[in-house]
């Protein structure tokens, strides 16, 4: 009897291990690489579940997954990493810091330049105020404050300088919200049906000023559930 009654609490052990292997979390840290330097905000993604997680300020991570799944670790200039989830400890993972985004930022700052230059050369032609002088050039120089307010270039300057603001919020909010962005967030391997989400969903300049990453990340999967629950008609959420 007592043979039987130890041969069922092993059974009940060994099932209780499996099924801790099967739900387990796997923990651990992230490092920049040749340095004591923790990274924050680092995006974990378990590719096998889809399951997504953001190191904590000290680098920290916890992620649901079983051993030998892959872990994919993202973050904004740093080259994307893979790993293997262990069982045996928490995991240290160190990430290389990437060149290639540096290249995008300088590519993002020469079409500011270009901008520049056209407006530059608004400023040569004898507008310095975009069609806006202030109040004290109409008072010391009525001429000027006239010409800025009805000449034909200072016009063209004004409508300039709208559409120069436009283009460099624009270029922003592509920086950050873009397609392989939305594609690692909701898990979506169909590039066809997340272009259509980006065109039904895309936040503005002004959100994304107050909003670091976690707060785009949550925005963007609340908006890409109800897409889904909706059937991909295109219309917003309403969020209180």
């Amino acid at each position: 009897m007592h043979l039987r009654f130890l041969s069922f609490l092993i059974i009940l052990l060994c099932l209780s291990v499996v099924a801790g292997a099967q739900t387990g979390v796997i923990k651990g840290v992230i490092y920049k690489r040749i340095s004591s330097e923790r990274l924050n905000a680092v995006a974990v993604t378990n590719i096998k579940t889809n399951v997504f997680v953001m190191s904590d300020d000290l680098g920290n991570f916890s992620i649901s997954a079983m051993p030998g799944d892959t872990l994919e670790f993202t973050k904004k200039g740093f080259t994307p990493q893979k790993q293997a989830a262990s069982a045996y400890g928490g995991l240290v993972v160190y990430m290389q810091p990437s060149m290639e985004l540096a290249e995008v930022k300088v590519v993002g700052q020469t079409k500011k330049q270009e901008l520049n230059e056209v407006m530059k050369d608004y400023r040569k032609q004898g507008t310095f105020y975009n069609g806006k002088p202030p109040v004290l050039t109409m008072l010391t120089n009525p001429i000027t404050g006239l010409y800025e307010l009805f000449g034909k270039t200072p016009g063209r300057a004004k409508r300039f300088a709208a559409y120069q603001k436009k283009e460099l919020e624009a270029s922003e909010v592509d920086r950050r919200y873009n397609r392989p962005f939305v594609m690692r967030v909701t898990g979506e391997a169909d590039s066809t049906k997340v272009l259509q989400f980006m065109n039904f969903y895309r936040p503005s300049f002004e959100d994304l000023k107050q909003w670091g990453d976690y707060d785009l990340i949550k925005h963007t999967k609340i908006q890409w559930e109800y897409f889904q629950k909706n059937g991909g008609k295109d219309r917003l959420q309403k969020l209180y």
